[in-house]
C-alpha cells in the first residue's frame, strides 16, 4: 500500500461527467477562489447561457418555427442577414437589457453599440457577440453556433460609447460560443482553462461534461477554403502546399481537410481533437484587411485558445495583442494546435518561399492564377 507525502498539497479533484455540475454550479465555484466580487460577470454568463438556449430551442425547430429564409434586411457588413440572424440577436438582448449585469452590448448584427435606458440598472461589464455564426448552414439544417465575449465598461455608471468597446483582446475578463448541433454546447473560458457544457434538454441546464479542454499541439487536420487558393498570400499557399504534399513532403505525414463553414464549430472540432482552420487576408477583396470581425470573433477565439494550450495569430501578430479601430474591423484569422501555427508564422517571417510540387496548388494545378 502506498502513502502519500503529507507535505503533497491537495489536488482539486476531477470533475466527471456523473457528478452532474450545473453550469451555475461551476461558476458559482470557480469564482469563489478569485480576488474581487464576480457576482456581476457570474450573473452575464448565465444571461447568455439563457440566450443561447432560447436559440437552442429556435434551431432546432426550425421550419416549424418559421426561423429559416431571409427578410431581405443586410447586416452592418452589407451581407444578408437571415430570420435567424434577427431572432438571435434580439434573444441575447432580452436575455441581458433589465438584469443589470451588463452596461451595454456590441453585436455583428447591430450598426452601432447599444445602451441600456436610464431606468434600467447598468453593470460594470461590456458584451460583445455574433448571436449567429454560420447563417449559411441554417437552411440546409447544419451546425451553426454564437460567440460571445465580455469585457470591462472603462467608464462605469455612464451610457456606453464605441470607444469603450475598442479594447484589446487581452482585456477580456470571458469569452465562449454555443455550437447547435445534434446536442447543444455552451464552452467558455473566464481565464481559468476552458470548459465544455452540454444541454440537458430535460432539465434545462447546462451540464459539465468537457472540464479542463487543451489543443494538442500537433494534428493531422486544417480546415481552409481551398476555393479561394488563387488569392492566398504566398506563406499561406506554402503551407498548404506543404500539407498537401503528404508523407513524401517536408512535414512527413498525410493530412486531411474539414471545412464546415461555421467558425464556431471549426473551433470546438479544434479544441477536441486538434488541427489548424486559417482564414487568411487574400486578393480576392483586397480593400479588406481579413473576412472575420476582430471584435465578435477573432478576440474571443483567441482568448479560448490561448487558454486551452493552442494559439492564434493573423500570421504576422499575435491575435490577442490587436486592439480594433472600429466595432466591425476586420482581421486575418489563423487558430489551433501550436506546431501548426508556429509554422505558418514561420513561414510568413522567410523572405524566400518554398514551392512544393501538388496536384491542386501548383503552378500547372487546378487553381492556378
Amino acid at each position: 500500500m502506498s502513502v502519500l507525502s503529507q507535505d503533497r498539497p491537495r489536488e482539486r479533484p476531477p470533475m466527471l461527467a456523473t457528478d452532474r455540475t450545473t453550469l451555475a454550479q461551476f461558476l458559482v465555484e470557480e469564482c469563489r477562489g478569485r480576488a474581487g466580487d464576480d457576482s456581476e460577470l457570474l450573473g452575464l454568463l448565465l444571461d447568455v447561457a439563457q440566450a443561447c438556449k432560447t436559440i437552442s430551442k429556435m434551431t432546432a425547430m426550425g421550419s416549424l418555427a418559421g426561423v429559416h429564409g431571409y427578410n431581405g434586411d443586410v447586416n452592418p457588413q452589407g451581407e444578408n442577414q437571415a430570420r435567424l440572424d434577427l431572432m438571435s440577436n434580439q434573444a441575447f438582448v432580452r436575455a441581458t437589457e433589465r438584469t443589470g449585469h451588463a452596461a451595454g452590448l456590441a453585436s455583428e448584427e447591430m450598426e452601432e453599440v447599444l445602451g441600456f435606458p436610464e431606468s434600467y440598472a447598468r453593470g460594470t461589464l461590456l458584451l460583445v457577440f455574433d448571436p449567429l455564426d454560420g447563417s449559411s448552414n441554417i437552411d440546409i439544417n447544419g451546425t451553426v453556433g454564437s460567440i460571445f465575449s465580455i469585457l470591462p465598461m472603462p467608464r462605469p455608471g455612464e451610457a456606453p460609447q464605441t470607444a469603450d468597446f475598442l479594447q484589446s483582446g487581452r482585456q477580456q475578463v470571458a469569452a465562449g460560443y454555443a455550437l447547435y448541433g445534434p446536442s447543444t454546447m455552451f464552452v467558455l473560458t473566464i481565464g481559468s482553462g476552458v470548459h465544455g457544457f452540454t444541454l440537458d434538454p430535460l432539465l434545462g441546464d447546462f451540464i459539465l461534461t468537457h472540464p479542463s479542454m487543451t489543443v494538442i499541439p500537433e494534428s493531422g487536420e486544417f480546415a481552409i477554403n481551398s476555393s479561394n487558393s488563387r488569392f492566398w498570400e504566398p506563406p499561406i499557399r506554402a503551407y498548404v502546399d506543404e500539407l498537401l504534399a503528404g508523407r513524401s513532403g517536408p512535414r512527413s505525414k498525410d493530412y486531411n481537410m474539414r471545412w464546415i463553414a461555421a467558425l464556431v464549430a471549426d473551433v470546438h472540432r479544434i479544441l477536441l481533437r486538434g488541427g489548424i482552420y486559417l482564414y487568411p487576408r487574400d486578393t480576392k477583396t483586397p480593400d479588406l484587411a481579413g473576412r472575420l470581425r476582430l471584435l465578435y470573433e477573432a478576440a474571443p477565439v483567441a482568448f479560448l485558445m490561448e487558454q486551452a494550450g493552442g494559439r492564434c495569430t493573423t500570421g504576422t501578430r499575435t491575435m490577442l495583442d490587436l486592439v480594433p479601430g472600429s466595432l466591425h474591423e476586420r482581421v486575418p484569422l489563423i487558430f489551433g494546435s501550436a506546431v501548426e501555427v508556429e509554422r505558418v508564422e514561420t513561414l510568413y517571417r522567410e523572405p524566400q518561399r518554398r514551392e512544393f510540387a501538388t496536384p491542386l496548388f501548383n503552378q500547372r494545378g487546378l487553381f492556378r492564377d
